[in-house]
């Protein structure tokens, strides 16, 4: 393949730089480090018309640094796929032409195929470079590429992840080792893996990353980190890429020299302005600032009675125009003694209005944390008058870290689909905004910690940008690019994925149970857990469970949590014999022999649901082990030896908790029910100080 108009040099000089990444050394070619940009060569008809395309050519008015990317990646993704054939020259072949724009815009692009060429068009410079990966995606899946014919826009403008990143490189509940920003180095060595990143995430549309925790450092806002920070953004900017990072709220006080944090200080408000001056002459197009405020112990304007909206307000009118202020809404404080999954709401809807054009308000999927299964949080559809941002957790904090083999966009998509009944889904409320999703990108050589987790990262960006998409689409896509293109291979395993996130569910938190991990680690099992400083981290908080019944009562008769939701929307869950039963024990408190849907007593359901948990893993390794023939060693390996890790673990949930349920209720087991393999004081003495992501 070649590519026209005097690029040929400058990108084969870029062919280089990317060798590492998408082809890898000899010895590491399918260690996972390629990600979905393998592009491994096609077979058959696809091939053979592949082959008739010789080169790529860029409209001169097109040229821009973006789009010299995306050429220099699509001659490379079409060398891949055409294998041995990819130094061919086929004269007078049909051309691949990238014909977009130099503005700015949001991505949108089209690619059209005929007999004479495939052309990649848009209104700016990132058109090409999505609509190359778009092509690339479409190819890698085995498509004619006489029958790709795309039309795509973003549905929400913001598309990023969070980092949880630490300066010293540790990564809070990062479960596939250490931080890829290595503030040590920079700016004078940019590790070659940031380019790598950059063009994993631009294939999937992610266009903003912040770079450090929610629980931040002060250092970030020093005039040290400022070269630091440039340098990561320069290599970001090529790919459509913008940097944020997370400020710390009292940085006034402890690095400004301040008495104060006060949002209405003036001399706060001026010391944040000049703080924003600074990073935006070094990086013109900084995104701005993700503030954690007033949780968990992190300082905020409540700290000096002053709302959120106060807070955010002041910082963004310190960036202004150019860029944006990202105001969590994930607060909790043991002050509410009533219902953990209540405050948010309490805090935020009566600012409804009152937080400035320029500022963002990031609301977990639901109102607790990042659980295995919780309604859609009721702030969604509650605040019409402020942009709302959905955040997920794509590292699984609470579903097994990278060992477990859950694959989250059923999670998702029940999230976006849900109707809020305050005139629209999530995803329509969010569209004004977009969705961050906390990531679990580290230095492991498969980024993720395990191979299927890379599926999480790939499908957070594939929702971002069309969440109309369904989990098995995007399931099918990663895998053909990842592992294989065979129908037998793609049918199998998607199967497999689909039905993770459920058996995840079943054998950690069935029926609307949550927050049932072990804590600090939040690994393992943890349900008698009770003597904690603040009610709100016991597990016990959640389960309410003794000798009577399980369940928190959301209802009127409860803590009335129930009330936050649409009343459509709450007359679906307030009577428990019409519950949805994946939602039964997050709404009801219910006696053990309370009849369920299914016919059988609560207690007997929930044996089967933990039974079925552990059955479907057992099913997922079995349809692995049988793939075999299709995957490479070493990642058939990996996926092997986690699957079997997962076995015993669910067993070991299904158990623990069993026990300890049977501790209270003092009832038997179902006729034909296997009893726990050990004691629940063995369970509870189980002790993990070397469990990761801390």
């Amino acid at each position: 393949m070649m590519i026209g108009r005097g690029l040929v040099n400058r990108c084969a000089a870029l062919a280089v730089l990317f060798l590492a990444f998408v082809a890898g050394g000899p010895a590491r070619a399918e260690d996972g480090y390629a990600l979905w940009l393998r592009h491994a060569p096609l077979e058959g008809e696809a091939l053979e018309r592949l082959r008739r395309f010789s080169g790529v050519v860029i409209e001169e008015e097109a040229s821009t640094e973006t789009s010299r990317l995306a050429a220099a990646e699509l001659d490379r993704g079409l060398k891949l796929l055409l294998g041995v054939y990819a130094d061919e020259i086929v004269v007078d072949g049909s051309v691949i032409r990238l014909d977009c724009k130099a503005g700015d815009g949001d991505g949108r692009f089209t690619v059209a195929s005929d007999e004479d060429e495939i052309r990649i068009s848009g209104p700016d410079k990132t058109s090409c470079l999505y609509g190359v990966y778009g092509l690339l995606r479409e190819l890698s899946q085995g498509k004619d590429p006489l029958s790709v014919n795309l039309d795509e826009k973003p549905a929400m403008p913001l598309r990023m992840l969070n980092h949880w990143d630490n300066p010293d490189g540790h990564v809070e509940r990062g479960y596939s080792g250490r931080s890829i920003f290595d503030w040590w180095r920079l700016p004078e060595h940019l590790d070659q893996r940031l380019i790598d990143y950059a063009r994993a995430n631009a294939s999937i549309g992610i266009n903003g990353t912040v770079v450090n925790n929610v629980n931040a450092s002060p250092l970030f806002l020093t005039d040290r980190y400022i070269p630091k920070l440039k340098r990561v953004a320069d290599a970001l900017r090529p790919y459509g890429i913008k940097l944020y990072i997370s400020a710390r709220f009292s940085a006034p006080h402890e690095i400004g020299g301040l008495d104060t944090a006060d949002p209405l200080d003036p001399r706060v408000q001026a010391w944040w302005k000049e703080r924003a001056d600074a990073l935006y002459a070094a990086i013109p197009d900084f995104g701005g600032f993700l503030v954690k405020a007033n949780s968990e112990g992190q300082p905020g304007p409540q700290d000096y009675g002053r709302t959120h909206a106060d807070g955010a307000n002041m910082m963004a009118r310190a960036i202004g125009d150019r860029g944006t202020v990202i105001w969590r809404a994930f607060v909790y404080s043991e002050v509410d003694a009533t219902d953990r999954a209540k405050q948010a709401y309490a805090e935020f809807v009566p600012l409804d209005g009152k937080f400035d054009e320029n500022v963002i308000v990031q609301v977990k999927n639901g109102a607790i944390d990042f659980q295995p299964r919780e309604p859609f949080h009721p702030l969604f559809g509650a605040m019409p008058h402020t942009r709302l941002m959905l955040e997920p957790q794509i590292t699984k904090e609470y579903l097994g870290f990278s060992t477990h083999l859950v694959f989250l966009a059923p999670m998702w998509e029940e999230v976006l689909r849900a109707d809020t009944g305050r005139g629209g889904t999530v995803a329509q409320v969010i569209a004004p905004a977009g969705m961050a999703g906390v990531a679990n990108i580290g230095s492991d050589r498969n980024w993720s910690g395990s191979h299927f987790d890379q599926a999480n990262w790939y499908a957070f960006g594939r929702l971002a940008w069309d969440p109309g998409l369904t989990s098995e689409a995007i399931a099918r896509e990663w895998a053909a690019q990842t592992f294989s293109r065979e129908p037998a291979f793609l049918d199998a395993v998607v199967s497999m994925m689909l039905a993770s996130r459920q058996a995840a569910v079943d054998y950690m938190t069935p029926l609307g149970l949550t927050h049932q991990m072990d804590t600090g680690h939040h690994y393992g099992p943890g349900p008698w857990v009770a003597d904690l400083a603040r009610p709100e981290w016991n597990p016990m908080y959640y389960s309410r469970a003794d000798k009577g019944g399980i369940g928190f009562d959301r209802t009127a008769s409860g803590s009335n949590a129930l009330s936050q939701y649409a009343p459509s929307v709450a007359a679906q869950w307030n009577d428990p014999r019409k519950t949805d039963p994946e939602y039964l024990l997050w709404f009801h408190h219910l006696p053990w022999d309370f009849p369920m849907q299914s016919g059988k007593p609560l207690w007997n359901e929930l044996i089967a649901r933990y039974d079925h948990g552990v059955a479907e893993v057992d099913r997922m390794a079995g349809t692995w082990a049988s793939l075999e023939p299709y995957v490479d060693d070493q990642r058939f390996a990996d996926v092997a030896d986690f699957l079997r890790i997962q076995q015993q673990e669910a067993r070991w949930w299904r158990d623990a908790s069993i026990a300890y349920w049977q501790s209270l209720n003092g009832l038997g087991l179902p006729e034909g029910t296997c009893p726990p393999e050990h004691s629940l004081d063995y369970y509870r003495s189980l002790t993990f100080p070397e469990a990761p992501g801390n």
